[in-house]
C-alpha cells in the first residue's frame, strides 16, 4: 500500500512539474490551463499523504478518505480528457497558396471556444493581453525584409491577430505594415478592421479570435492526452 502511495505522490510532482513547465512556456494571455493543471497536482499530493498517514498509523478512515478522494479525482480526470477530447474536435487551419502557415475561421471551431471568445468581457481581457504582449510588434524585428517574412511559419496568433486575412489583397510593406490604401478584394469584415497600428492590427477580427481558439485547441488536447496517460497510470497502479 505504502508503495503505491509513493507512487501517487511521485505522479503528483510530476504533475506539478509539467503545470510549472506550462506557465514558464507560455505568457499570462495564454495560460487558461495552467493553474488547473497545478491544481490538480497539488490536490493529489495532498490526497496521498492522506493516504500515506493512513497507512503508516493503520488508520481505517484516513485510508477510506483516501480512496473515495482519489476515485472522485480519476472519475473528475475522465470526464474532463472526454469533453477536451470532443472540445477539439473540430477546427483546423486552411492552407493559403504561397504561404507556410495556415489561416483559421472562427466558425471551424466548437461552440464552446464560440461562446467563450464571443463573449465580450472575455475577449476583451483577451485582447488587452495580446496588445501588451508585443507578439505583433515583434514580427518586423523577427523577419527584417519582405522575403523572410513571406517564408516565415507564423503562430496561429501571428496569422491570425497580426496580419488581415490573404483574401482582403492588401500589399504587403513589411512585417507589420500593409498597404490599406488598396481597395479589399473580399467582403470579408475583417479587411475593414484590420488597421495597422499597434493597438488595434486585427485584434477585433475574428481571424484573431481563430487564432486565439487554435492555440487553445492545442493546448487543450496537450492537457487532455497528459490527463488520458494519467488516468492510465493511477487505474494500473
Amino acid at each position: 500500500m505504502l508503495i503505491y502511495i509513493s507512487n501517487v505522490q511521485l505522479l503528483a510532482i510530476t504533475i506539478i512539474i509539467f503545470g510549472v513547465w506550462m506557465s514558464t512556456h507560455h505568457d499570462n494571455c495564454r495560460r487558461s490551463l495552467t493553474l488547473p493543471v497545478l491544481g490538480l497536482g497539488a490536490l493529489i499530493f495532498i490526497i496521498s499523504i492522506i493516504g500515506f498517514l493512513g497507512a503508516l498509523k493503520n488508520n481505517t478512515i484516513l485510508l477510506w478518505i483516501y480512496l473515495i478522494m482519489l476515485c472522485l479525482v480519476l472519475v473528475a480526470i475522465l470526464v474532463f480528457t472526454v469533453l477536451a477530447f470532443i472540445i477539439t474536435n473540430n477546427g483546423s487551419g486552411h492552407s493559403v497558396a504561397g504561404l507556410r502557415y495556415k489561416e483559421y475561421q472562427l466558425k471551424d471551431y466548437s461552440s464552446w471556444f464560440l461562446n467563450h471568445l464571443n463573449n465580450p468581457e472575455n475577449w476583451k481581457r483577451l485582447k488587452s493581453c495580446l496588445v501588451k504582449s508585443e507578439d505583433c510588434n515583434n514580427l518586423s524585428k523577427k523577419y527584417k525584409t519582405l522575403k523572410q517574412f513571406k517564408s516565415a511559419k507564423l503562430t496561429p496568433i501571428e496569422a491570425g491577430c497580426c496580419r488581415p486575412p490573404f483574401e482582403c489583397g492588401y500589399p504587403v510593406v513589411n512585417a507589420s505594415y500593409y498597404d490599406l490604401s488598396f481597395h479589399p478584394t473580399s467582403s470579408n469584415k475583417d479587411c475593414k478592421l484590420y488597421k495597422n497600428s499597434r493597438a488595434v492590427k486585427c485584434y477585433n477580427c475574428d481571424s484573431c479570435k481563430a487564432g486565439v481558439a487554435q492555440y487553445m485547441k492545442i493546448e487543450w488536447r496537450v492537457v487532455a492526452i497528459f490527463n488520458l496517460i494519467l488516468f492510465v497510470v493511477l487505474v494500473r497502479n
